[in-house]
């Protein structure tokens, strides 16, 4: 059971290597192509959190260690990143018009991963039990990531998503990070449940 759980590890770690170079390799060539923009999405940065997570686990896999808190506390903390992404794209942003997008990788990005991310935390064992107060620490990075986002927005006019557009009027965009958050913090009670579970044993 080790042998396999690490081995669909290693290949989400490949998918969102692949997914993430096929889809940079288009977006580079476009006009209005910035480095800081392409990694700019929260998309991107969840599915690279998630692959350095199963990466960092598989490592500890090699040298037979069991999930430390820290480790699971940062694999929970992806997991809650990409089924936000999941969420969110499949809800808000399944219509948006982009037209660069490369479709395998856009659902590698959007669909695949979440779901099997989720998945995999709640079914197999290797991973600490966490406690409600690491919930803080799964709101830290997408506050900072907010703000970030939305400094951009008021000043060199930049949103990676619709919803954050201050076109909107920054009251309608505050409901929607509000939303988010709220969203955010649900989904880490649940992972939070979840670590406490032992499904699969491996």
């Amino acid at each position: 059971m080790r042998t396999l759980v690490n081995a669909l590890r290693l290949i989400a770690v490949i998918a969102v290597v692949a997914a993430i170079v096929a889809q940079w390799l288009v977006s580079s060539k476009l006009e209005s192509y910035l480095f800081w923009n392409f990694f700019g999405y929260f998309t991107i940065q969840s599915n690279v959190f998630i692959a350095v997570a199963f990466a960092l686990t598989l490592i500890g896999a090699a040298r037979r260690k069991r999930g430390s808190t820290g480790l699971s506390v940062f694999r929970g903390a992806a997991t809650v990143y990409i089924a936000t992404t999941g969420i969110v794209y499949n809800t808000l942003l399944v219509n948006a018009d982009v037209s660069a997008s490369v479709p395998w990788s856009n659902d590698v990005l959007h669909r695949v991963l979440p779901v099997y991310a989720v998945l995999d935390w709640l079914l197999f064992s290797d991973r600490a039990r966490l406690l409600l107060q690491h919930v803080w620490w799964f709101l830290l990075y997408p506050a900072v990531w907010l703000i970030v986002i939305l400094i951009r927005g008021a000043t060199d006019g930049w949103v990676p998503y619709p919803f954050l557009d201050p076109a909107l009027g920054y009251g309608v965009v505050a409901l929607y990070c509000l939303g988010v958050a709220v969203f955010i913090a649900l989904m880490g009670i649940l992972v939070v449940g979840m670590s406490r579970l032992r499904l699969v044993k491996v």
